[in-house]
């Protein structure tokens, strides 16, 4: 199959929550403006550490594991409803998704994947395009505006996967 031929950019996309119930509760988020961003993935998801005395390099070597963190935004219709999906409400695992199970076990922090559905298929490629954050820690920024925002900032401790 030949390399795609179409740059992918802001309306190809959209975002899903997931949770870590057996059958995933799920939310399409509404809304998204096409911003997510991601930071920090590399080839072995460690830290590189340098060792050097007097200036001289001797060595690098892999240590301790880091972690990708990213964030994206999207238009507030709604802050918090009790029996529609709100992805506020999601990612503070209350109203109606106070049932929804985190996505790192054992784990007392609540913690949720995020899916980057980018379409493909319609521009001819041969498959629609994934990128999965497993076990995202979330936190909610919000601003008043024309129009009203959330920003979600999100520490990945699971993998990211492409596909």
């Amino acid at each position: 199959m030949a390399i795609s031929t179409v740059v992918k950019h802001l309306h190809d996309g959209s975002i899903t929550l997931s949770d870590g119930t057996g059958s995933p509760v799920t939310l399409v988020v509404p809304f998204s403006t096409g911003d997510l961003s991601t930071d920090g993935e590399q080839e072995t998801q460690n830290a590189v550490n340098a060792y050097e005395t007097r200036g001289v390099l001797h060595t690098v070597r892999h240590g301790a594991k880091s972690y990708i963190s990213g964030s994206f935004s999207f238009m507030v219709p709604e802050y918090t409803n009790s029996s529609i999906g709100v992805a506020i409400d999601f990612l503070k695992q209350q109203n109606a998704y106070s049932g929804n199970n985190s996505t790192l076990v054992p784990a007392e922090v609540y913690a949720v994947d995020i899916i980057l559905t980018t379409e493909g298929t319609d521009l001819g490629d041969g498959k629609d395009h994934t990128t999965t954050l497993t076990d995202c820690v979330c936190t909610i920024a919000r601003a008043e505006g024309e129009p009203n925002t959330a920003s979600i900032s999100f520490t990945c401790y699971g993998t990211m996967t492409d596909t």
